[in-house]
């Protein structure tokens, strides 16, 4: 999508010079505006294509700024554009090493080496230096658009290694591979680099294109709304089939989730070690012995699977019950699991009458789609949504949320310490709570 988007401007009129300068002194400024890390002076690792090129107009613009620079070109340069930036930066004055920059230099390392399209493993010295610099001086080099030795489409590092930033400047579009978990490491914090196009340039490319959640977009979430005089069952009724003798905590977690939704009515299948005191953590809850018809005529949403453990008697193969039932039908965790021993798997999920949703780790998705070989959280999502008909809600440090019509959002700007036990049953149970109340919803 960004090289569809870089041959339109530049079919646009725009010469491609321009467009790399426009680059180049976008990444400038920001390297400016954190002054901080280039107080040292800096040494621009300069590739053999346009990232080059870009490293060198930075190289440029720091000099003249009064900046202490060195560049380094390890590559026979092929560019003819990024050519004439290094004649022009030898005109300068401005440094040019010999020999590969001291591992334990103080100055910042700009990673200029490979941008967008990135498909080989780095040549063999060049990446035991990046090694030797994250570990020498960690937190000191930024790569330009993406970091040098991982895939632009699935973040994964090519064999040999790849570059550690601390920062990473993308331009015009964020790459797809820059937030996948296997990137995180590589990436750092991810800085988008406006180039200055109007918005209205960017809303035509293809509406499938991934969208990018951050937490300041919560601000403008969409909750399900009820009327306002809406009673308890009809702001949302859920069931909850949780808990074993093994991991009676689960059930609890996945009750208190649903409940934190706001929704009116919550009702629930546990073990009888969870039901005899239940009422007294939670007595809104309304205990059922099994499911059954009736139960399921009076619910909006049911959540199958938190802390199931190795149950004997099968939750999941009411298969009929529940291919018949049209409200949402939530699976997790050992549900999936019971769901990935049955010899239809997902493909049962195609046939039923009602919506489904599946929140499985990556453990779980490859026990249920071991067909499914990708790299990428995101890549994995998307197949399994299209193949089974369901929402699929891949969690990850960067879980993905991908439906069967194509539309995929993936959350970034998170925080690792969300990782912990029990987190997974609570989402569950939100998930669920916030279902029921968009099902009563419409």
């Amino acid at each position: 999508e960004m090289t569809t988007f870089e041959n339109q401007i530049l079919s646009s009129g725009i010469p491609e010079a321009a467009l790399m300068e426009k680059v180049g002194q976008e990444m400038t400024a920001w390297f400016l505006q954190h002054s901080a890390l280039i107080q040292d002076g800096v040494v621009v690792i300069v590739g053999p294509g346009h990232n080059g090129g870009d490293g060198l107009v930075v190289a440029r613009e720091l000099y003249l700024a009064g900046v202490e620079v060195k560049v380094w070109c390890p590559l026979t340069i092929k560019k003819s554009l990024t050519l004439k930036h290094i004649s022009h930066v030898n005109w300068l004055g401005i440094k040019q090493l010999d020999a590969p920059p001291d591992c334990s230099d103080p100055s910042l390392w700009i990673d200029a080496l490979f941008g967008l399209g990135q498909s080989r493993r780095l040549p063999q010295d060049l990446a035991k230096l990046f090694h030797n610099r994250h570990l020498k001086a960690p937190g000191r080099l930024v790569s330009l658009d993406i970091p040098s030795g991982i895939c632009t489409d699935t973040g994964a590092s090519f064999i040999g290694g790849a570059a550690v930033a601390s920062f990473t400047l993308t331009v015009g579009l964020v790459k797809k591979g820059l937030v996948q978990d296997s990137a995180i490491r590589n990436v750092g914090c991810l800085q988008r680099i406006d180039i200055g196009y109007p918005i209205d340039v960017f809303e035509r490319l293809s509406s499938s294109l991934p969208v990018r959640v951050l937490s300041t977009d919560l601000k403008t979430l969409k909750w399900p709304k009820c009327p306002l005089n809406a009673s308890k069952y009809n702001r949302g009724r859920t069931l909850i089939v949780a808990g074993s003798d093994q991991y009676p905590g689960a059930a609890l977690l996945a009750l208190k989730g649903a409940i934190a939704s706001g929704l009116g009515s919550v009702k629930a299948v546990v073990p009888k070690t969870v039901a005899n005191s239940l009422w007294q953590v939670l007595p809104e809850v309304v205990l059922e012995s099994s499911l059954e018809d009736s139960v399921l005529e009076r619910i909006d949403s049911l959540l199958i699977g938190p802390g199931l453990g190795e149950v004997e008697s099968d939750y999941l193969p009411w298969l009929s019950l529940l291919q018949d039932f049209r409200g949402l039908l939530v699976l997790d965790a050992d549900a999936l699991n019971k769901l990935s021993l049955f010899g239809e798997r997902w493909d049962w999920l195609q046939s039923r009458k009602g919506q489904t949703w599946i929140t499985p780790h990556e453990a779980e998705f490859s026990r249920l789609f071991p067909e499914i070989d990708k790299l990428s959280l995101l890549d994995k999502a998307v197949e399994a949504a299209q193949l089974s008909g369901a929402v699929v809600l891949l969690k990850g440090a960067h879980s993905v949320i991908a439906d069967p019509n194509g539309k995929t959002w993936q959350l970034v700007d998170t925080f690792p310490w969300a990782a912990r036990a029990g987190f997974g049953d609570l989402l569950a149970g939100f998930s669920a709570g916030v279902g029921a109340i968009s099902m009563a919803s419409q």
